[in-house]
Order: structure tokens, then C-alpha cells, then sequence
């Protein structure tokens, strides 16, 4: 074959040239786009108009001849595409209805569903308040701190807490003044607590002193125990015949560090133990 057709890449006018002439440089008749002759059809049979190259452009890829095969392209099984599918769409199912009874890592801390309520709730729970608060006092040689022989003991270094008429409490706010030693939970009137009416005068007197008062004592400092009823009313219940004990340290700018041991007889056997950084109020 010595004549061929192709195509100018810029307009689309069919040009008509010699097979000797692939290769060189052409000007469109139409469009006068310099065009660079491409290759001949390697038959007659070609069908397609092959498209010239402009000039300055890379060449195009080469056409492939009419009745060539192209490579077979790679075969994925559909059988194993919908098995997978199947398997993810069963685990999220079961992630879904049985609420993480198994743990996946990339879910972080596992939950538990109840299924009665429909609702979502964390296994582990925190203890209750109480329970908390006695942890924080480690029992001085045994189980329980009540004992009304406070000589007999050693003051526990824990943050001071309780329990005052049955209701457990770590202490939130310890004031030194004229009246005396005041121990309670921080809101007024307190959820539980106690005042012991020392009447130091002058204050300074009880400054690095230790303060004992044995169980049936004569002529004791009144001493009040403090809670708040079920309406949320404040309660005060005077006791005699406890058995107290508190050392005081050194105060330092507006507060004094000490420690107490102090139990009561009443029926729910109060007690108060543990170590404190008073505040001294400015006044005094």
C-alpha cells in the first residue's frame, strides 16, 4: 500500500499522503497546524482513520491492528467477593443486637446493653460515695474505728472523714476559731460533721498542744454533731461521754495541721478520725 489516510489532530480534516512520507512535517489544509505524518496501517484492512501527531506533542500510543488481542484481564472469583461481603455485614449485625458482648480493639473500652431497657450503661460502676469515703481511712489496727479508749490507738495519717449519725463523709471544710474545732462537708448547713467548743482564749494556747478528753470526763467542752435530715433541714445532737483526742502542730499563715480521734457513744457509734490542715479565719 503506498497511499494512506489520517486524521489532523487539531480540526479533523482527513489528509491524504504517501507511506514514504511517515514521519515528517505536514501543514493541515485546513486548519494549517503543523502535523508530524504518522506511521502507515500495517494492512489494507485498516478501518479507523489513524490521527496525526501535532508538532511538539509526544506521540500517541499505537493503535492496535484490527483482529489483535488485547491481554486478558485478571478474573477476581465473585464467589469470594460476596463471601466476604456476607461475613462484614453478619459482624456488624451482631456488633449491633448483642451491644459489644465481644471486645473489638479498634471500639476501645467495652460496654454492656441492657437488653430490658434498651439502654447502654457501663460494666464497671463507680463505688458509692460512702464506700469511697472510708477507703480514704485506713482502720487504726483493726477494722473499726470506733473505740472510746483513744489512748490506745494511733490517728490515722488519712484526710480526716467519718461517719455522723450513719452518714459517712470525708471532710471538706475544718475551721479553727474562738468557739472551737469545726469538721464538716462543705455546704451549709453540712451533710455531716462536727464542732467540738473548745473556747481556746487567746487561740494561740492550743498552738502545738495536744487536747485529750477521756470517755466520761467531768466538765468536757461541749461538743455538737451535725447532719442534715430527709427533708434538708440541719440537725444539731449535743454528746457527752465521748472520748477525744487532737494534736495540734504550728500554724503557718492562716492555717494549723493537726490530727483527731474522736468517737462518740450515741447509737450509731460516730466517730471522726484522720489528719486536717485547719483554716484559721483573719479575724482571730
Amino acid at each position: 500500500m503506498s497511499e494512506f489516510k489520517y486524521a489532523c489532530p487539531v480540526c479533523g480534516q482527513h489528509i491524504k499522503c504517501d507511506s514514504s512520507q511517515a514521519g515528517t512535517q505536514m501543514e493541515c489544509p485546513t486548519c494549517f497546524q503543523k502535523i508530524t505524518v504518522p506511521q502507515a496501517p500495517a494492512s489494507d484492512g485498516q478501518k479507523l482513520i489513524i490521527t496525526g501527531i501535532k508538532v511538539g506533542e509526544r506521540p500517541a500510543p499505537k493503535i492496535p491492528e484490527v483482529g489483535s488481542s488485547l491481554p486478558a484481564a485478571r478474573k477476581f472469583p465473585g464467589t469470594l467477593v460476596v463471601v466476604v461481603i456476607l461475613i462484614f455485614v453478619g459482624a456488624v449485625v451482631a456488633y449491633i443486637y448483642h451491644g459489644a458482648k465481644f471486645s473489638l480493639p479498634f471500639l476501645g473500652p467495652t460496654y454492656g446493653r441492657d437488653h430490658q431497657s434498651n439502654s447502654t450503661t457501663e460494666i464497671e460502676k463507680s463505688p458509692p460515695t460512702q464506700q469511697m469515703a472510708v477507703a480514704n481511712l485506713p482502720p487504726p489496727g483493726g477494722t473499726n474505728f470506733w473505740t472510746l479508749n483513744v489512748e490506745a490507738v494511733a490517728t490515722p495519717a488519712a484526710p480526716v472523714g467519718g461517719k455522723v449519725h450513719g452518714k459517712f463523709f470525708t471532710a471538706q471544710k475544718v475551721i479553727l476559731n474562738g468557739d472551737g474545732l469545726t469538721i464538716r462537708t462543705a455546704k451549709n448547713p453540712p451533710a455531716a460533721g462536727v464542732t467540738i467548743y473548745l473556747r481556746p482564749n487567746p487561740l494561740a494556747s492550743v498552738f502545738g498542744k495536744t487536747v485529750v478528753v477521756k470517755a466520761g470526763a467531768a466538765n468536757a467542752p461541749l461538743l455538737n454533731l451535725r447532719w442534715k435530715d430527709a427533708q434538708g433541714r440541719a440537725v444539731q445532737q449535743p454528746q457527752a461521754g465521748y472520748a477525744l483526742r487532737i494534736e495540734f502542730g504550728q500554724p503557718a499563715s492562716n492555717s494549723i495541721p493537726g490530727k483527731i480521734y474522736l468517737c462518740t457513744p450515741d447509737e450509731m457509734k460516730s466517730y471522726v478520725v484522720g489528719s486536717f490542715n485547719a483554716e484559721i479565719p483573719k479575724s482571730q
